[in-house]
């Protein structure tokens, strides 16, 4: 089941401007400098090819193949460093697939053969670390050229990487500007345009090239830990970094904060004090919003159908010493039903993730119109039930991390047309750090990735925030009270 995957790890950079191609390093490449990705040998690069293989061709998520090969594949025995490479690399060839096809198809006369595939991965990838990791010319093109040799499909294509490469080398400030957009499959953009207005979904396009910063959410005392820390303090007490290296930054070890992006951490603000209450966690893995409730005082319920996830979550409660505020539940929401109601359910539903392609580029491609659908009705299902397991003055949360009205407004919309007990509470701007333009005319959040941009953005955001009143009879369920499952 596709989870709602913004609990991390704008920059509102754009790669795609037209200096990108002669200003200093930034964005996808900040987490190493050019030299040391020019050494990366080529095992790291093997696994980006690996990569890319995986989520292109056989459609499977970049965090799924990753988690695999960090367990018992070519990233388990890698150091930190290349690891890094490979993320960096393979992240930065998803979000900017289009403009990459676009250079490389110019240099060709005739349309690749389908077995020249990995090929043309290996092209992307030395294109990518040319335009936008910066590793040296002549590097990233010999290193290209040696993947080719290595790779049985690719070997019989080597010269024609070769002479492409080099050939957008010396074209490379004769190439002109692409459209952010054309990055994206058409139907996404036309979605967006139909939602938000092509200026405004142009924006969200171009802010999805750039690499997302690192923001963490603490137990307590945000002021200091962003002091400490050298971050920044954004407006709801997330502080903000750029480095990437989690394990080596102060408190991690310790377990006073963990890493959340600013938009996955409101829907547990909008609980408000939930000291000594019940709060069910849907779909909760990876764990970010189970902390946040159980560092609330909360005790937390926390229900995900996977067990690997579950055991993800574990590790990561133990290690923020909330593991005595927490109940694990391993189970498939859609069959599962409580003993007895909650005083606050969170239900952060699966969704298509289109709001994070900073975070996730790989779901930009994955996803499609028709797992728009399709998932859309799994989120109605959920809804239905996890409306039912709350007091009748409860509080239920419901967000997505997607960019698709379909997964969002019009999931409130539905829900409110069939349960008469159930009321919008309104979300203020005083909730969310003042940040007025994020509330929708009904009281929802749309939180845009263009928010904030001067900060360096936030991941894509629905949040509603409901309440279920008693019927006149409440001890009747009636059809019209219920709904559908």
């Amino acid at each position: 089941m596709p989870k709602n995957t913004s609990d991390q790890n704008s920059n509102a950079a754009s790669d795609a401007s037209p200096e990108a191609k002669s200003r200093p390093i930034k964005n996808d490449a900040k987490r190493t400098n050019a030299n040391a990705r020019a050494k990366a040998g080529s095992p790291a690069r093997r696994a980006a090819l690996f990569m890319m293989i995986a989520i292109l061709e056989k459609k499977r998520s970049l965090d799924d193949v990753w988690a695999e090969e960090i367990l018992s594949g070519q990233l388990k025995t890698m150091d930190t460093r290349d690891r890094a490479f490979v993320r960096a690399l393979t992240a930065a060839c998803l979000r900017h697939l289009g403009e990459l096809d676009h250079a490389i198809d110019r240099c060709i006369e005739k349309p690749l053969p389908s077995q020249a595939d990995h090929a043309r991965h290996i092209m992307r990838l030395g294109l990518t670390e040319l335009d936008y990791l910066r590793t040296p010319d002549h590097a990233a093109v010999s290193a290209a050229v040696d993947l080719a040799q290595s790779n049985r499909n690719a070997r019989p294509f080597k010269p024609l990487v070769n002479a492409i490469l080099r050939r957008l080398v010396r074209e490379r400030n004769e190439r002109e500007t692409f459209p952010a957009e054309k990055n994206l499959p058409k139907w996404l953009w036309e979605s967006w345009k139909a939602a938000y207005g092509e200026e405004t979904a142009r924006t969200i396009a171009q802010v999805q090239l750039g690499e997302p910063p690192l923001d963490l959410s603490v137990k307590q005392d945000p002021e200091a830990w962003a002091q400490k820390l050298g971050g920044t303090l954004l407006p709801t007490g997330t502080i903000r970094l750029e480095t990437s290296h989690v394990e080596e930054l102060e408190g991690y070890a310790e377990g006073k904060w963990w890493v959340q992006d600013i938009a996955a951490s409101l829907p547990a603000k909008l609980l408000g004090t939930l000291e000594g209450k019940k709060v069910l966690d849907l779909c909760a893995a990876p764990g970010g919003k189970t902390a946040q409730l159980a560092a609330m005082g909360a005790t937390v319920t926390a229900l995900d159908r996977s067990a690997p996830r579950l055991s993800r979550l574990k590790q990561n409660l133990a290690r923020l010493k909330l593991s005595h505020h927490t109940k694990r539940v391993t189970a498939d929401a859609t069959a599962w039903t409580p003993n007895e109601p909650f005083d606050a359910v969170l239900l952060d539903a699966p969704c298509t993730a289109t709001g994070t392609g900073r975070r996730h580029p790989d779901m930009i491609h994955l996803k499609s119109q028709e797992d728009v659908t399709r998932i859309a009705n799994l989120q109605r299902r959920l809804l239905t039930r996890a409306i039912n397991w709350i007091t009748p003055d409860g509080t239920l949360i419901y967000c997505v991390c997607s960019l698709q009205p379909e997964e969002g407004e019009a999931q409130i919309d539905r829900l409110m047309s069939i349960r008469k007990d159930i009321i919008r509470e309104p979300i203020t701007a005083a909730e969310v750090g003042n940040m007025e333009s994020l509330i929708t005319d009904k009281g929802d959040l749309r939180v845009l990735p263009a928010y904030l941009a001067d900060q360096g953005g936030m991941d894509g955001f629905f949040i509603a925030r409901l309440k279920r009143k008693p019927l006149p009879n409440p001890s009747e369920d009636t059809p019209s009270s219920q709904g559908s499952d």
